[in-house]
């Protein structure tokens, strides 16, 4: 039986996520996923399995030493049962550390990998994606949403086949012991089912409105916590306008996070009473039973015993389509970021830049920014739809060539191309007609890598990690020596 707070948050979900439709493919997607873990996941499950097994086993232990030990007065069986009560909380104690490992084994590994490929897979998105998507959305895909995908083989997994096991093991155990009794706790199960139903209905729309609240925390917070927000801020802003639009939104998941406490504490709270209910029942005609000697004492305590493992699981089981899609989803936004298409690629069979004479020359080039969905993904970017329409063109047949040796200036008003025509030669952009050639080869018939080693480039504003000052000179060349960067030092002066 899941432990009670974990029960609670189950109820918050947002049921609106069971009538989401997920893209062809994606389960078998997910299995791909957690392939290389399917040793372990194996291991989980039988873990799981044999954990709940032994669970029922302890009722049917307590009935043996009621009926077959105390009644009786057979001391050494009582002792040898008692034994083997502690036994088998020994071994369930055993089984759960197991289990924990390998949860924790399967959920970290999974957390590495999605991690791991969404941040690759980021870093060779174009330009244009960065200056689109919501920084705080992207963040939130690493972290977020990778944790609730990864709960997909973890606690998911476990709460689903668990309870499933336990249902099927208490329920086959009651009724081989009391059918009566059985058929009386399955009758009031509907009254453990309704108060969380009744609750996770009021809780879906604060959950929606507390998601959407700390989406844009986070957002606010990544825009103004770097030093470019923070300037802004403080030359043109007002510090307290910007600290009462904060404080209103924590005020507001505040108060939902109150709402949400007292709803789950309602619904525990009825479900235990309801727990109560039923032992008062099941005791009282268990005990009218036993006195008129259908119904041995220990069978009675073992049903009591057996009742208490059967409602938790039952009501985890009723939200179960919640939990898995709720998970599903999560997987499913990873892997939405992972089918945007990087537009800007090395060639199949690159052509080598090096050893060639490094002329630049724009040949008839035209260049149009390409459109929101060529390059991002609504959901980034907070929009239901992106748009499609195409850009005015920023550059038409502009040809030039550079020899080595030469120097060349670009002069012209802001949103001349000036930028856009240093953007093509460093390759964040393709051109949309024409080319851009170095040593005469196509850059597009080139390596990303061949170009950044071959061109560089000084911005407008530098942008400095938060490493040290060191790291940050050797950021393009990792090998760099003390007497490379002070020379480069000195040439920069």
């Amino acid at each position: 039986m899941p432990p009670p707070e974990r029960g609670a948050r189950g109820f918050g979900r947002d049921r609106s996520v069971v009538d989401h439709r997920l893209a062809p493919g994606t389960i078998r997607r997910i299995l791909g996923f957690a392939r290389p873990h399917r040793t372990a996941i194996a291991a989980f499950l039988a873990l799981v399995v044999v954990d709940a097994v032994v669970g029922a086993a302890v009722p049917l232990v307590y009935r043996a030493i009621i009926d077959q030990g105390i009644v009786e007065g057979r001391t050494g069986l009582v002792v040898g049962l008692a034994g083997l009560s502690a036994g088998l909380a020994l071994l369930s104690g055993v089984l759960g550390l197991g289990q924990r490992w390998c949860s924790a084994r399967i959920g970290e590994g999974l957390i590495h990998d999605l991690r791991t490929r969404v941040f690759d897979h980021v870093q060779r998105m174009p330009i244009g994606f960065f200056t689109r998507a919501q920084t705080g959305a992207l963040v939130t895909r690493l972290n977020s949403d990778v944790q609730g995908a990864q709960q997909a083989f973890t606690s998911t997994l476990s709460s689903v086949v668990g309870n499933l096991v336990a249902v099927v093991t208490t329920v086959t155990a009651m009724a081989v012991l009391s059918w009566r009794i059985t058929l009386l706790a399955l009758v009031l199960l509907p009254l453990f089912v309704v108060p969380a139903r009744w609750v996770g209905r009021r809780l879906a729309d604060i959950t929606r409105e507390r998601y959407r609240l700390n989406g844009e925390m986070g957002q606010m917070m990544t825009e103004r916590f770097n030093v470019s927000g923070a300037l802004v801020v403080k030359l043109l802003g007002d510090p307290d306008a910007e600290s009462a639009a904060f404080s209103a939104r924590t005020a507001r998941v505040r108060d939902i996070g109150v709402t949400s406490a007292m709803y789950s504490r309602v619904v525990m709270t009825a479900l235990g009473l309801l727990a109560s209910l039923a032992t008062a029942l099941v005791y009282g005609l268990g005990g009218v039973m036993a006195v008129a000697g259908t119904l041995g004492i220990g069978t009675l305590v073992a049903l009591t015993a057996y009742l208490g493992r059967l409602y938790g699981p039952l009501t985890s089981l009723s939200n179960v389509q919640v939990d898995v899609m709720t998970t599903l989803v999560s997987f499913e936004r990873v892997l939405e970021v992972l089918d945007l298409e990087p537009t800007i690629v090395d060639a199949a069979d690159p052509v080598p830049l090096a050893g060639r004479a490094p002329s630049v020359e724009l040949a008839s080039v035209g260049f149009r920014y390409p459109t929101a969905a060529e390059v991002s993904l609504a959901s980034l970017e907070g929009v239901a739809r992106l748009d499609a329409e195409p850009s005015a063109p920023v550059l038409h047949d502009v040809s030039l060539r550079v020899e080595p040796g030469r120097t060349l200036a670009l002069v012209g008003p802001s949103g001349a191309g000036k930028s856009t025509i240093a953007g093509l030669v460093s390759r964040l952009h393709d051109t949309t007609t024409g080319s851009v050639r170095i040593g005469d080869v196509d850059l597009r018939d080139t390596t990303l890598a061949d170009v950044r080693s071959t061109v560089g480039v000084v911005t407008q504003e530098a942008h400095l990690f938060h490493d040290t000052l060191g790291a940050n000179l050797r950021y393009a060349r990792p090998d760099a020596t003390d007497a490379d960067i002070e020379a480069a030092l000195r040439a920069a002066q």
